[in-house]
């Protein structure tokens, strides 16, 4: 569970304040006076605004280092309050840039130089080493953790942009096997439109036959189409249309045997009454059976695997799993992507496009596993998606 900062703030600034409190108590066996109402007031002005030190670096720092002088020439311990004002300043270095650091850090040494001239017996050179020391070293630290947070801002920044490349590269390869799918369907229908027409008089029933197909295909063609034109929107990419014909269910057996050829034991179940599907249904059923098959070859050498096809009311589910004790069918988001934009990218556009599900990640009985739920009517694929990686 994530602690929020403000939180972590006021820990820091409550252990300081007890330190301070602890100290000021220490004051008299030191031979300094002993904090009176005043002096714990000062005490507490000294470390409590650290709380906010985040969200106003520059005027904690100059508030604390104020009221330190003050403490100081009213002739209590300087020492007391010495850990609020350092960092106060830690975090001005760590989160303003150089030249609002400079001033701060002129500010610390002069109140720390300050402090030494009104103690009697102060040897002044000790105090202005002192001074310049815990400058640079609070400098130094400041800057680092700046230059670190700053290196992780464009780290995120990057894997973010990245990211967005991948997935929209991966859709341009989902848009043009589509556009696969859709050409499939307009050449049914110019076929069997040249056939209606040809027996349009002398055959009404082939004639009809005709007609239905071209519906059918029609339909599934303007459905393929929306999705296609809907995945290009999303990101405002474009891209050409060419390759060969998508795959579908059919082609399954033949690509498990050439993973078995690869040298993976590969199990085929299908289940259920097997019917028509969409051609976009298939493709994407298919893609996912062939990245998951493909991670078993790279990332387990020696697992079996099991692919199960289940044809359910309403829906299709397709299970790949592996009993490797390596890393499986399972990709990780951090994990280099092929050349081809594949792995979880792929998985994931893919179900979000049928409005599917995928789950994709290690089994408890040991393996990795990628689980697939694709709705087949046209109402629930419109539904939306769901991604649990």
């Amino acid at each position: 569970m994530r602690i929020h900062p403000l939180v972590v703030d006021g820990l820091i600034t409550a252990a300081q304040t007890t330190v301070a409190v602890l100290l000021g108590r220490e004051s008299t066996a030191q031979g300094w006076p002993a904090p009176d109402a005043l002096g714990w007031t000062l005490v507490a002005l000294a470390n409590l605004p650290t709380v906010l030190r985040n969200r106003a670096p520059v005027p904690v720092c100059v508030g604390v280092l104020a009221v330190s002088a003050a403490y100081v020439t009213l002739g209590y311990w300087p020492v007391v309050n010495s850990l609020g004002p350092m960092l106060a300043f830690y975090t001005v270095a760590a989160l303003r840039p150089t030249r609002t650091t400079a001033v701060c850090a002129a500010l610390l040494a002069g109140v720390w130089i300050y402090a030494g001239l009104v103690t009697e017996g102060s040897s002044m050179a000790s105090v202005i080493a002192q001074s310049l020391a815990y400058a640079l070293v609070l400098w130094w630290f400041g800057h680092s953790a700046h230059r670190t947070a700053e290196l992780t801002r464009q780290l995120k920044a990057e894997q973010a942009e990245r990211a967005r490349r991948e997935v929209a590269e991966e859709r341009v390869r989902i848009a043009r096997e589509l556009h696969d799918v859709v050409a499939h369907h307009m050449a049914v229908i110019n076929v069997q439109a040249g056939l209606a027409r040809f027996v349009f008089t002398s055959d009404a029933r082939t004639a009809r036959e005709a007609l239905d197909t071209i519906a059918g295909s029609s339909g599934e063609a303007l459905a393929e189409l929306r999705r296609m034109l809907g995945l290009l929107r999303a990101d405002g990419v474009q891209g050409a249309a060419d390759g060969a014909p998508a795959p579908g269910l059919d082609q399954l057996a033949d690509m498990v045997d050439r993973v078995r050829a690869g040298g993976v034991p590969v199990d085929l179940r299908i289940t259920g009454e097997p019917r028509p599907l969409p051609p976009g249904v298939q493709l994407c059923l298919y893609r996912v059976v062939q990245e998951a098959l493909t991670n078993v070859l790279k990332h387990a050498p020696g697992a079996q695997a099991q692919v199960e096809l289940a044809y359910r009311a309403g829906e299709m589910t397709v299970s790949v799993t592996d009993d490797g004790t390596d890393r499986g069918t399972g990709v990780d988001p951090a994990r280099k992507q092929d050349r081809g934009g594949h792995g979880l990218i792929g998985m994931r556009e893919r179900a979000k496009l049928y409005g599917g599900s995928i789950v994709v990640g290690p089994r408890s009985e040991g393996g990795f596993g990628v689980h697939l739920t694709l709705p087949t009517s046209a109402q629930s694929a419109r539904r939306g998606d769901a991604v649990a990686e």
